[in-house]
């Protein structure tokens, strides 16, 4: 079941092909990445390169300048996400127009096509030291790292004091102080972020993904999310999946 669990999880995660894998649209993944700081994933994202990456529009003309105008929407949508993430609005805005200034005095598609990464993984690495910013200590850094890689299990608190060396109510003690919650709350409210976004972006069933998350029944899950959000599970995707696809077709297009 471990195997299997993982298995959806890392299917959810990184996207790969096979018969599991559910409808997403890759904008929204793309710029949620950014979001959420994950430095890995949107490596591997990047691997293909702006100028080479199917459907894009054409916005010019001009090849030249039909790339830096793609720069521009990307950076400031990428803006506009980390904003909605935490980032302080004058720190987004102002690498925004770093960024695209930097586009504009490029004289060359390979420029622009190598400053595309660049600003991309810019803004992931800031999200993701924001997303530590209350995070005082390396012990419980690593404890919130080690909770974002392993949602797809049980994690107990024994399991992480274990992880990072340190004696298990001390690390509680010290989680509370410097994250301002306990250890099973941020593990519960991280794991129905998560949850609503499977609901929104993928079409894994309510079942399935209280089984990716390791919830203990699907049951147990509703419970949790409808004092999370207020609804249930499918009436959440019932109120968001279809305005979401929408937003996802008009920033494609």
């Amino acid at each position: 079941m471990d195997i299997k669990r993982e298995q959806f999880y890392r299917d959810f995660v990184t996207r790969e092909e096979n018969f599991l894998r559910a409808p997403y649209n890759p904008e929204i993944e793309f710029y949620n990445t950014i979001k959420n700081g994950d430095i890995k994933r949107i490596k591997e994202l990047l691997e293909e390169p702006l100028m080479d990456k199917p459907g894009l529009g054409r916005l010019s003309d001009n090849s030249l300048q039909n790339l830096k105008y793609h720069f521009v929407v990307t950076t400031a949508l990428a803006a506009r996400y980390c904003i909605e993430g935490g980032m302080d609005v004058s720190e987004a805005y102002g690498l925004s127009d770093f960024y695209i200034l930097k586009a504009d005095s490029c004289k060359h598609q390979q420029e622009i096509t190598e400053l595309h990464p660049i600003m991309c993984i810019d803004y992931t690495t800031r999200m993701k030291n924001l997303r530590k910013n209350s995070v005082c200590s390396k012990q419980v850094a690593e404890c919130v790292d080690y909770i974002f890689d392993h949602l797809h299990t049980r994690i107990t608190v024994d399991e992480l004091a274990e992880e990072v060396g340190l004696n298990p109510a001390y690390l509680s003690r010290l989680f509370k102080r410097e994250v301002g919650t306990s250890i099973s709350e941020y593990i519960r409210e991280k794991k129905i972020e998560t949850a609503k976004n499977m609901l929104i972006y993928s079409e894994y069933s309510p079942g399935e993904i209280a089984m990716v998350l390791a919830f203990p029944s699907q049951s147990y899950f509703t419970e949790i999310f409808r004092k999370n959000t207020g609804i249930t599970p499918a009436k959440y995707r019932k109120q968001f999946f279809r305005s979401s696809n929408h937003v996802a077709d008009s920033v494609e297009n």
